[in-house]
C-alpha cells in the first residue's frame, strides 16, 4: 500500500494525531501502551515519515545550499571549483543532507532566492561575492559559510587557503634555484586569491632585492587556459630575447596556457624557461611536462565547509572561524 498517513496511523491505534507525532518524534508524553501500537502499526505498515512533515516539526529541511560564484566559465566543471563542490556532495551525504546546487555567473541576489525558496538550512558560498550580495543573503538570518573568497561582515567563516604564504612559497622556489629574471601572470585582482598570491610574491622578491619584478607584472582579465596563452603569445619578443628565465602563473590554468604557447615555439622546459603555476588541479600532474605549483586542497575546503556549517546549523557554540589551509609547494619536471 501507498505511505500511510499519521491519521491513519492514529484511527488504527485509536489515539490522537498529536499522540502518534509524539511517538514519532520522540518528544512530549505517551503511554507505554499507545508507544506500543503505534510502534507495531510503523513497522506493520512500513511507515516512513514525510520529508515535508519532518521540516514541520523541527523546523529544519535537511537541504543545504551551495552557490558558486564565478563570472567566467567554465563554472561547475572548473578543475579547481568541481573539487570542492565533489567534497561538499560527498561530506554531506554522511551528514544526512541533500544539496541544492547552483551557479551564479551575474553575481545577482536571484540565486540566493532560489535557495530560500527551497528553504535551505544553511548556505555555502563559493568565490568571490560582491559586498551586496553578501549583504542580501545575511538579511535572511541563514548560517553560511564562505570557501574560497572573503567578507568584512563581522562572525562570517572563511575557509581559504593562506595564498600569500603560497606565493612567498613561489619566489623562494624560483630565487633559490638562481632565477631573477622571472615573468608573471597574475589572474583577476578584485579575487582575493590572485591579490594575495601575488601579493606574497612580490614582497618576498623585493626581500631578496630583486626590485623591478613588478615591471614584469602582467595582469590577466580572466583566470583561463586561453587567457595564459594569448598573454604569452602577446610577450613572446622578450622571451624570445632571453629576457626572462622563469614564469609565474597564479593559477595553474594560466600558466598550463602559456606553457603550452612556450613549447609550440620550441622553448625548452625547464632548461630554457622554468614555469610554476598554484592550485594543483589534476592538469598540472598529467601536463608534459609537469607543472611545479602550490598545491591547494580544495577537498578539504569542501569537506570542512560542511563540517562547519552543520556545527552552525545545530547552532553549536565555540564555532572556530576564520579556517586557512596552509599550502605546499609541489616541485615537478616544469622547473630544473
Amino acid at each position: 500500500m501507498d505511505n500511510p498517513t499519521i491519521k491513519e496511523i492514529a484511527l488504527r491505534a485509536g489515539i490522537s494525531k498529536s499522540t502518534v507525532s509524539r511517538i514519532i518524534s520522540g518528544k512530549g508524553y505517551s503511554s507505554p501502551e499507545a508507544r506500543d501500537k503505534v510502534l507495531g502499526l510503523i513497522e506493520e505498515l512500513q511507515y516512513k515519515p514525510n520529508a515535508v512533515a519532518r521540516a514541520m516539526v523541527s523546523q529544519r529541511t535537511h537541504n543545504i545550499g551551495v552557490l558558486l560564484y564565478r563570472r567566467d566559465h567554465p563554472i561547475a566543471s572548473h578543475p579547481f571549483y568541481g573539487k570542492i563542490v565533489d567534497a561538499i556532495l560527498l561530506a554531506a551525504a554522511g551528514l544526512n543532507y541533500s544539496v541544492f546546487v547552483t551557479t551564479d555567473h551575474d553575481m545577482s541576489y536571484r540565486s540566493a532566492d532560489f535557495m530560500m525558496e527551497k528553504r535551505v538550512d544553511g548556505l555555502i558560498l563559493i568565490s568571490r561575492l560582491q559586498q551586496n550580495v553578501i549583504e542580501h543573503i545575511t538579511k535572511f538570518g541563514v548560517p553560511y559559510v564562505m570557501v574560497n573568497g572573503s567578507t568584512d561582515v563581522d562572525g562570517v567563516i572563511h575557509i581559504v587557503n593562506q595564498d600569500e604564504e603560497g606565493g612567498r612559497l613561489v619566489a623562494e622556489h624560483l630565487t633559490r634555484t638562481g632565477h631573477d629574471r622571472i615573468f608573471v601572470i597574475a589572474g583577476p585582482q578584485t579575487h582575493r586569491s590572485h591579490n594575495l598570491r601575488i601579493k606574497g610574491f612580490l614582497t618576498c622578491m623585493e626581500e631578496a632585492g630583486i626590485a623591478d619584478s613588478e615591471a614584469s607584472v602582467r595582469y590577466a582579465e580572466t583566470s583561463t587556459f586561453a587567457e595564459g596563452y594569448e598573454i604569452m603569445s602577446r610577450q613572446w619578443a622578450p622571451f624570445r630575447a632571453g629576457r626572462y628565465t622563469a614564469l609565474f602563473a597564479t593559477n595553474d590554468m594560466l600558466a598550463l596556457g602559456a606553457m603550452k604557447f612556450l613549447l609550440e615555439q620550441s622553448v625548452r622546459i625547464p632548461e630554457q624557461v622554468s614555469a610554476v603555476g598554484f592550485d594543483d588541479i589534476d592538469f598540472a600532474a598529467m601536463f608534459s611536462p609537469s607543472l611545479t605549483t602550490v598545491r591547494v586542497d580544495a577537498g578539504e575546503m569542501g569537506r570542512q565547509s560542511v563540517s562547519l556549517l552543520d556545527r552552525l546549523i545545530r547552532q553549536e557554540t565555540n564555532v572556530a572561524h576564520p579556517s586557512q589551509l596552509q599550502p605546499r609547494l609541489i616541485i615537478r619536471q616544469s622547473t630544473s
